[in-house]
């Protein structure tokens, strides 16, 4: 049996994603019958919607979908660690798609020599496989480094034993299933996701007339500056003649209001992943973005349909002070390295 943990809905669709491409692999013939997805329920509103409506996806494709209210309240880590327990040491293969997330750290120290799958939550992946093979501490890059705090001290020993779990051993093999270009560590297996079971099940979409815009999360995570921001998306708009911009999961509604009010675009709160709403439609012409990961994986979904996916820089202005050093560089990464894409400069 597999067993996948999944935190965001993105996750829940990768992980149905690498069932679907491994089907001809799996010890029954049918990966649905070989895999039990747990979903470790976030607190916010917008995911836990996602993730109910990809949990209906998931249980209409045949699979066993568990959902575990891992954050509610003091007790809850400890109560779900004892019952997800059995399972755990039945599982075959643990399937995660947040190597930096505590709370699937936690789990990894339960599971020995378990053989390890690492789907994408996004192009956090990048940086997941090459903190790996350079044998550094996991950190989400756009956290600041120094001293670490009374928190990260605490788990420093999680931490590190998670990270012996997540590379390869003589008992346990060590996946990515990803989008994303990466240069795989020694030992890590690097097999590409290309989007096959949302094509197959969606689309192609309708197209509408104009430009839809798809939103970031950079002024939540403390990298952008947020009227630097709302200038940006305001001269993407009139620039590009778009009317309708995707929100972010975790954008935040006083900003969302502000962006509004301010460019006159329509604010949509998708149900569903960025890649199953444009592939079900109706969609622009063409898809404006930031560096983010869905300059990478629509271009995979939307193959075929004629839909333009088109990226604008981040300009260094726009960084917050409080922003980590490495910010710039890995969001120049991000755009650089994303295929079948048109480049736009930053607007001034």
């Amino acid at each position: 049996m597999n067993l996948a943990f999944v935190e965001s809905p993105v996750q829940l669709l990768n992980v149905l994603e690498w069932a679907h491409a491994g089907s001809g692999a799996a010890p029954t013939g049918d990966p649905a019958a070989d895999l039990t997805v747990v979903v470790l329920s976030p607190t916010d509103p917008m995911s836990r919607g996602q993730l109910r409506r990809m949990a209906e996806l998931a249980r209409g494709e045949g699979f066993t979908v568990r959902w575990q209210e891992a954050r509610g309240g003091a007790g809850a880590p400890l109560r779900t660690v004892r019952e997800l327990g059995p399972i755990l040491r039945r599982a075959e293969r643990i399937v995660i798609g947040d190597p930096f997330s505590r709370y699937v750290q936690l789990l990894l120290t339960l599971v020995g020599g378990k053989n390890l799958t690492v789907v994408d939550d996004g192009t956090a992946t990048m940086e997941f496989v090459a903190q790996v093979a350079r044998g550094e501490q996991l950190v989400r890059w756009h956290r600041r480094g120094g001293r670490r705090g009374p928190r990260e001290l605490v788990l420093a020993p999680v931490t590190f034993m998670a990270r012996r779990r997540l590379s390869p051993s003589r008992s346990r093999t060590v996946e990515v299933f990803t989008s994303m270009p990466v240069e795989p560590a020694p030992g890590i297996t690097v097999t590409a996701n290309d989007f096959a079971w949302t094509r197959q099940r969606f689309g192609p979409p309708t197209l509408t007339r104009g430009a839809d815009m798809v939103g970031t999360s950079l002024v939540e995570t403390g990298v952008v500056d947020l009227e630097q921001y709302l200038d940006a998306v305001a001269t993407l708009a009139r620039a590009h003649g778009a009317t309708r911009y995707f929100a972010h999961r975790r954008e935040s509604a006083d900003k969302l209001h502000r962006l509004a009010a301010e460019t006159g675009l329509e604010v949509v709160r998708p149900d569903l992943p960025l890649e199953l709403i444009a592939r079900r439609g109706p969609i622009g012409s063409t898809v404006l973005s930031f560096p983010s990961t869905v300059v990478h994986t629509l271009p995979l979904a939307l193959a075929g349909t004629g839909i333009k996916v088109a990226v604008c820089d981040i300009a260094p202005e726009w960084l917050r002070a409080s922003a980590s050093p490495r910010a710039q560089g890995f969001l120049a990464v991000v755009t650089g390295t994303a295929r079948d894409v048109y480049r736009l400069p930053a607007p001034a």
